[in-house]
């Protein structure tokens, strides 16, 4: 996957959930232990820590770049990354769709072949970039049903994150259920709700 995909999914997401900021972020997103302000902030940690793993010129493959990190909760997620609350989601947003630039920026500047660490192994920036595309769809999904939106993304962004990512997910299925599938949000026909799950970023 490439830089246009991170912008045009975190374009989609933000205009999509620009239309609750009146509402209470406070709500769980969906079946998650974070809310729906945490997820979002999970989100902008993620995009942003792969942004920071294609950014050094030798960057390591065996561990992350060190930044800090903390939990504003037990139970909460892991954050680098966190937004002044006072700002509201409005500021959220903006927050988000800062990061994503960030990793659309890395993705487009970097060399294609080069590699850095991630937990479920080494990757390189279209890896990356399918990491980011598959954290804001499926967290968005996540979001969307906490406040009560409707939320769809486009069938390419689930193909190419499915066929960057998730080589062994079952055909003949639409995109956007297999992708939910695979990540354990749902059942799909003749396949029971995954209960654990990672990806493939290997190089391809």
């Amino acid at each position: 996957m490439i830089a246009g995909d991170v912008t045009r999914a975190a374009t989609l997401a933000r205009e999509t959930l620009a239309a609750a900021v009146g509402l209470d972020w406070e709500q769980p997103a969906d079946e998650l232990e974070w809310s729906c302000w945490e997820t979002v902030e999970h989100m902008i940690d993620d995009l942003f820590a792969y942004a920071a793993q294609l950014a050094p010129a030798h960057p390591s493959t065996t561990t992350h770049v060190p930044f800090g990190w903390q939990h504003f909760r037990e139970g909460g997620p892991e954050l680098t990354v966190f937004v002044d609350r006072k700002e509201g989601p409005a500021g959220l947003l903006h927050v988000f769709e800062a990061s994503a630039a960030m990793l659309a920026a890395q993705v487009a500047y970097v060399p294609p072949d080069r590699i850095s660490f991630h937990w479920y192994g080494p990757s390189d920036a279209s890896g990356f970039a399918a990491m980011g595309v598959t954290e804001i769809l499926v967290h968005t999904h996540d979001v969307a049903a906490g406040l009560g939106l409707d939320w769809s993304p486009p069938a390419d962004l689930c193909t190419g994150a499915l066929r960057r990512l998730f080589p062994d997910a079952p055909a003949g299925h639409e995109p956007w259920p297999t992708l939910l599938w695979s990540t354990g949000r749902t059942e799909l026909p003749g396949h029971q709700r995954r209960t654990s799950w990672k990806w493939d970023g290997t190089p391809t």
